[in-house]
């Protein structure tokens, strides 16, 4: 598939789902996938959770967030030492609980490390089951052969779900499309369908090693839920002054994506993330083109894209006891 053709394919796919989401107080809701599941196209980072002044600002946030509308959880058993995780079971107790879609990821890369980082995951957040258990940083190419290695990841996963203690199974990577392909390429081969997928989706995407353009019309394709993250790169991307964040995320949100996941440390945070679903519009591919014109010279290097390009974001690389 050319560049032209992965963009009139992205256009028309977006425009499909686009109209089958539905909106509600300002929030837009879409479908998770071949899941069926509704949840809200903004998703609450986890990451950045973890790194909030205190336990009890983290509260507000993910509450004021439930509050108004947004229903998708992120988190990760090693963010922050699993502080992230915490704060979010703590802040879920109370009923609240029970008004999210709840997904965190694990680094195991053996059945019994992932075994034992899911349940690590359900006692921190409180929980009897996670909605959503993503295989972390598939961002080598033997990733996916780990994955599906006997004795590997996915039998801990089946056994998960089997149990009643996770209810769907996805990927994430950051570093580069090509290991993406090789994970749905392996699957394939394996008889086995993701759920969802996660990965970087942004205005400097569109022109580098290109999440949007060789990743997404696949799984759209299969029907696997696409979740966007690094919409701003960590506040990377501002820093060119090519961008604002509202329009970073409507970017994103314009894609075919279930759920766009942001970072939020503030309340502030929280109420740019609402501002950016009550003022989206599905933009024309004149528009589109328009808006990423802009970022198209910095983009080209991948300095505003430094987990493509650079270790620093590489969690299990820095700590590869985290494999297992």
């Amino acid at each position: 598939m050319n560049r032209r053709q992965a963009l009139n394919t992205l256009a028309s796919m977006g425009i499909a789902l686009r109209a089958a989401h539905g909106q509600s107080g300002g929030m837009i809701y879409r479908t998770l996938g071949k899941t069926g599941e509704k949840v809200s196209a903004i998703g609450l980072g986890g990451a950045h959770i973890g790194r909030a002044e205190s336990v009890e600002l983290a509260t507000s946030i993910i509450r004021t967030a439930i509050d108004r509308g947004i229903t998708f959880m992120d988190n990760c058993w090693d963010y922050v030492d699993g502080e992230a995780e915490r704060r979010m079971g703590n802040a879920l107790r109370d009923g609240y609980r029970q008004k999210v879609f709840l997904m965190t990821k694990f680094d195991g890369r053996t059945k019994q490390s992932a075994a034992q980082q899911i349940d690590e995951s359900l006692k921190r957040l409180q929980t009897d089951h996670i909605d959503l258990m993503q295989y972390h940083e598939n961002i080598r190419l033997e990733d996916p052969d780990r994955f599906f290695a006997p004795g590997g990841p996915l039998e801990a996963l089946l056994e998960a779900k089997q149990a009643g203690k996770i209810r769907y199974i996805g990927f994430t990577g950051h570093k580069d499309p090509i290991v993406h392909l090789r994970m749905l390429e392996m699957a394939s081969q394996h008889q086995f369908h993701f759920d969802s997928c996660q990965m970087p989706l942004n205005v400097m995407d569109y022109h580098f090693r290109s999440f949007a353009h060789q990743v997404v019309p696949k799984l759209v394709e299969q029907g696997i839920a696409v979740l966007a993250m690094k919409t701003m790169g960590s506040g990377i991307i501002l820093r060119s002054g090519t961008v604002t964040a509202i329009e970073c995320l409507h970017y994103a949100l314009n894609l075919p994506t279930s759920v766009v996941i942001t970072g939020m440390d503030s309340l502030e945070r929280v109420n740019q993330a609402i501002e950016a679903a009550r003022t989206f519009k599905p933009m024309s591919q004149q528009e589109v083109s328009k808006l990423v014109s802009k970022t198209k010279e910095a983009a080209m290097t991948g300095k505003f894209e430094l987990f493509k390009t650079d270790i620093r974001f590489d969690g299990t690389a820095k700590n590869p006891q985290w494999m297992g």
